[in-house]
C-alpha cells in the first residue's frame, strides 16, 4: 500500500551544518598548506582556522555577541575581514558586510536599519566609525586592535553554535540603484546550497591544488565565491594593492598559477585590453567567471582571444546569491554561428527558472516577460520589509525585476532590467539592444543607452559614449552609421561622448550613476532646452 506522506509529516529536524566548518574542514584536511595570500604575507588553513576561532571567543568574551546579533563590517579587502567572516558565523552572528565605498552617512544608515550590535571597521575609516557610534555598542577596528584581540584569545576554541536551515548567516546588501538598499537575508542551508552550486555548475574539478585571485569586494559576490573556494580547500590570492591594477593581476595569475577568478565583464574588458595580458603566462587559468550583466559581443570575442576557452558567465541577483543560470566554456565560441549570442545561460542545477506576464503565467518560448525562479538558492526574504517582500515574491516565485526571453532549449536571453526600458510612442525599447550593435563601431569602446523625456514620442533614447583610445567620432556619424542596423523607432535621437562611464564599486554600469551623471552636466535634454 502506497503511504500518502503529504499530510502529516512535520520534518525531525532543521539542524544544518555551521557555515564555519568550511574553514574547519578544510584546516583538518590541508594543515599547513597555504590557504591566503596577501603580498608577501602567507597564512596556512591551520593558522587561518585558529585565528577566526580566537576571534570568536573575543566576540562572545568580550563584546557579548550571541546567536542572531548583527555584525557590520566596513573594511577593504584583507585577510582579517576574510577570517572575522568565519567567526561570526561560528558564534551564530549574522555577517553585515557594506560597500566599503559607501559614505559615512550611508554606512551610518545601514548600521540603523540593520539593528547591528558591533561595527568591525578598517583603521582608514575613522569617519565612518564616528558616524556609526551611536548606533552600535562598539567598534572594533581591524588591524592592532583585532590583533590584539586574536593575541588574548590565542589556543581558544569554542564550538560553533547549532543552527537550522533558515538561521540568518549574511545579510547581503543590494546595491540599492533604485532607492536605498534592502538588505537580503541569506542563510546558512541555503548559502551551503550555493557553495555546492557554484562548485558544480561554475567551476567542477577545484580543489586544493587550484589557486583563486580575488579582483572584486569580498562584501558582495566574491565573497560568495571565495567561501566556495574554502570549502574545497583553494587557496585564495589576494593582491596587495587597494587599486585595482590589470598588471598585478596578471603577474599573480602567472607566480601562483591562478585556476580561477570571479569578476564583472567590465573588468574582464580592462584586464584583456592591458598589454600585461600579452606579457604573463596565464595558462593555468581553467575558469574566469562574470557575472553581474552579460558581457558584449564585442567584449566576449577579445576575451576569448586573448585567453581561450575559460568563460563562465552567470546571472543571478544577491537575492538568489548568483544562482540563476549558466553559461559555461563549452557554449562560448569565436564564431557568431556557434554561439547563442545575447544568452546568459540555462537554469542552474536545482533551480527552476520561468519567463512570466504580469498575472504570473508562464510565455511562450521567444516571448519577453520578467524573470522568475524557484529553489533551494533563493534567499528568506528582505529583512524588516515587508513591503518590498510582497512585491518580490508571487506564488512562490521571486521575480527578479529583469526582463528577457527563453528558447525552446531552456537558454535565456536577458533584455535588461524591467527599471531600464523606456516607452517611445507607445513602443516598449530595451536598452541591450541597442547598446550591442553600438558596441560594433569600430571608435567606441564603452555605450550606455537609456530613455530621455520627449514631447512628442514621451521618450526617446539617448547614447552616452566613450570613444576607444585615439579616436574622435563624431555624434551624428555614429548614428547614421547605426540607423541601417536597427529600425527606425529604436534609434537613439541624442548621443553625448565622455572620457569614461562611471561604475559602481563592484565594476558594474549603472543606469542610475549615468543619469544622476547626466543631469550633473546639464547634458539631458531637457536641461538643453
Amino acid at each position: 500500500m502506497r503511504q500518502d506522506l503529504s499530510q502529516g509529516v512535520t520534518p525531525f529536524s532543521t539542524r544544518v551544518m555551521n557555515l564555519s566548518h568550511f574553514l574547519t574542514e578544510s584546516a583538518r584536511r590541508l594543515g599547513d598548506d597555504i590557504a591566503f595570500v596577501r603580498g608577501d604575507a602567507r597564512w596556512s588553513w591551520a593558522e587561518m582556522d585558529a585565528r577566526a576561532a580566537a576571534f570568536a571567543q573575543a566576540l562572545v568574551q568580550d563584546y557579548g555577541i550571541a546567536k542572531g546579533d548583527r555584525v557590520l563590517v566596513q573594511s577593504a579587502n584583507c585577510n582579517q575581514m576574510f577570517e572575522a567572516m568565519f567567526a561570526c558565523w561560528r558564534v551564530g552572528a549574522v555577517w553585515v558586510p557594506a560597500n566599503f565605498r559607501l559614505s559615512p552617512e550611508d554606512l551610518a544608515w545601514l548600521a540603523d536599519s540593520s539593528g547591528a550590535r558591533l561595527l568591525l571597521c578598517g583603521a582608514q575609516f575613522p569617519d565612518h566609525a564616528r558616524a556609526c557610534a551611536a548606533h552600535v555598542d562598539a567598534t572594533i577596528a581591524l588591524g592592532d586592535v583585532y590583533e590584539t584581540l586574536i593575541a588574548r584569545h590565542d589556543g581558544a576554541r569554542p564550538d560553533p553554535v547549532v543552527v537550522q536551515r533558515d538561521d540568518p548567516a549574511w545579510f547581503f546588501f543590494t546595491s540599492g540603484t533604485t532607492g536605498r538598499p534592502k538588505a537580503a537575508v541569506l542563510t546558512h542551508g541555503q548559502l551551503a546550497f550555493v557553495v555546492t552550486n557554484h562548485l558544480c555548475d561554475l567551476m567542477p574539478g577545484t580543489g586544493p591544488e587550484d589557486a583563486s585571485l580575488v579582483v572584486a569586494p569580498l562584501s558582495h559576490g566574491a565573497g560568495i565565491h571565495q567561501l566556495a573556494q574554502v570549502a574545497h580547500g583553494v587557496k585564495t590570492i589576494l593582491p596587495a594593492g587597494e587599486k585595482f591594477d590589470p598588471a598585478e593581476i596578471w603577474e599573480l595569475v602567472a607566480r601562483w598559477r591562478v585556476s580561477n577568478m570571479f569578476t564583472v565583464p567590465t573588468i574582464v574588458k580592462l584586464l584583456v585590453e592591458h598589454p600585461a595580458v600579452d606579457q604573463h603566462d596565464h595558462s593555468s587559468l581553467r575558469h574566469v567567471i562574470y557575472a553581474g550583466a552579460p558581457m558584449y559581443r564585442a567584449d566576449q570575442r577579445l576575451a576569448l582571444e586573448k585567453l581561450g576557452p575559460v568563460l563562465v558567465q552567470y546571472f543571478g541577483l544577491g537575492e538568489v546569491t548568483g544562482n540563476i543560470t549558466v553559461l559555461p566554456p563549452v557554449h562560448h565560441h569565436l564564431d557568431d554561428e556557434r554561439m547563442r549570442i545575447g544568452t546568459c545561460g540555462f537554469a542552474r542545477t536545482g533551480m527552476q527558472v520561468q519567463i512570466q506576464n504580469d498575472r504570473g503565467e508562464e510565455v511562450d518560448f521567444g516571448e519577453t516577460g520578467e524573470i522568475a525562479v524557484i529553489g533551494p538558492a533563493v534567499f528568506a526574504g528582505y529583512y524588516n520589509n515587508p513591503e518590498a517582500n510582497a512585491k518580490s515574491f508571487r506564488n512562490g516565485w521571486f521575480l527578479t525585476g529583469d526582463l528577457g526571453h527563453m528558447d525552446a532549449q531552456g537558454f535565456v536571453y536577458l533584455t535588461g532590467r524591467a527599471s531600464d526600458m523606456y516607452i517611445s510612442g507607445g513602443s516598449n525599447i530595451y536598452p541591450r539592444e541597442i547598446e550591442e550593435k553600438l558596441l560594433l563601431h569600430p571608435d567606441l569602446s564603452e555605450v550606455a543607452v537609456l530613455g530621455v523625456p520627449d514631447p512628442v514620442w514621451g521618450e526617446v533614447g539617448m547614447a552616452v559614449c566613450v570613444a576607444r583610445d585615439g579616436a574622435r567620432p563624431d555624434g551624428k556619424a555614429v548614428l547614421d552609421w547605426l540607423a541601417p542596423q536597427i529600425a527606425g523607432y529604436k534609434r537613439p535621437r541624442h548621443i553625448v561622448f565622455w572620457d569614461a562611464l562611471p561604475k559602481s564599486a563592484y565594476g558594474k554600469i549603472t543606469k542610475k550613476m549615468i543619469r544622476d551623471e547626466l543631469e550633473a552636466r546639464g547634458e539631458l535634454p531637457e536641461q538643453r532646452a
